[in-house]
Parts: C-alpha cells; sequence; structure tokens
C-alpha cells in the first residue's frame, strides 16, 4: 500500500480522536503514521508485514503511555474531611441546619455529641452529597 494512504488512515485516527477524546484511536494514528514513514522509505515491506507493523505498535504503545501519563490512576481531586467549617445556626445532635465552609453556604448534620451552637466552629467528618457532617472541635 503507498505511503499516502498510510496517511490518511493515520489523520482519519487522529481526527477520530480529536472527536473522542478518550485516547484510544490516537495510537492507532500514530501506528498509521509509522507504517507511512516506513512504506516512505521503502523498509514498508509486503502488505501483510505493513498491517502487522500497524497492529502491534499500536496494541503496544498504549499500555506503556498508559503507563508513563498515570492515565489508569484515580487521582482524588479534592477532600473537605478534616477541614473547619463554622455553624450558621444553631443544630442539635444528629440535626441538620446550615454551616458555611469555603465560603460557601452548605448544608450540615451535627453528628457529634454536643450540639452546635451558632458561630462554632467544627470539623468535617464526613461529605455526603451536599451535606457536610461535622463534630464540634
Amino acid at each position: 500500500m503507498d505511503w499516502w494512504i498510510w496517511t490518511l488512515i493515520g489523520f482519519f485516527f487522529l481526527t477520530l480522536e480529536f472527536v473522542s477524546t478518550t485516547m484510544h484511536s490516537a495510537f492507532f494514528a500514530a501506528g498509521a503514521f509509522l507504517v507511512a514513514i516506513l512504506v516512505a522509505l521503502h523498509f514498508g515491506g509486503p502488505l501483510w508485514a505493513q498491517i502487522l507493523t500497524f497492529t502491534l505498535f499500536s496494541l503496544i504503545l498504549r499500555p506503556i503511555v498508559v503507563q508513563k501519563l498515570k492515565l489508569s490512576q484515580t487521582k482524588v481531586v479534592d477532600t473537605m474531611i478534616g477541614e473547619r467549617a463554622v455553624a450558621l445556626e444553631d443544630i442539635a445532635v444528629a440535626g441538620l441546619g446550615k454551616a458555611e465552609m469555603r465560603g460557601s453556604t452548605w448544608n450540615a448534620r451535627n453528628v457529634g455529641a454536643i450540639p452546635l451552637v451558632r458561630g462554632q466552629h467544627a470539623v468535617v467528618e464526613k461529605v455526603e452529597g451536599l451535606v457536610l457532617h461535622l463534630r464540634a472541635s
């Protein structure tokens, strides 16, 4: 197959990657571009060798890049556990109320053994949805 056909295949996979943004088809684009370069330099060999080179390079490259860029690791973006909040109203034990943290008003549940009074500082024990579970500090 001619080098320009492999180049078109590479651009097809590259376009597909830009549309999908999933980091899957970019590796096939890299494989197609590699084969295009090899064919242009007359190192491509027969069609079966070109297809084998394309497939192997594309499939071997992905795990290496994923490992190097740490794309398979789940990252904790932010945690609020252990931070301090201020009760905006009295909150009874196991009761719901409002608290302020990081400049925003949150729903808050008092999970401590003593009631929270307005203006009292509390520590975030857990976050469940949009509710902070607070304990007096």
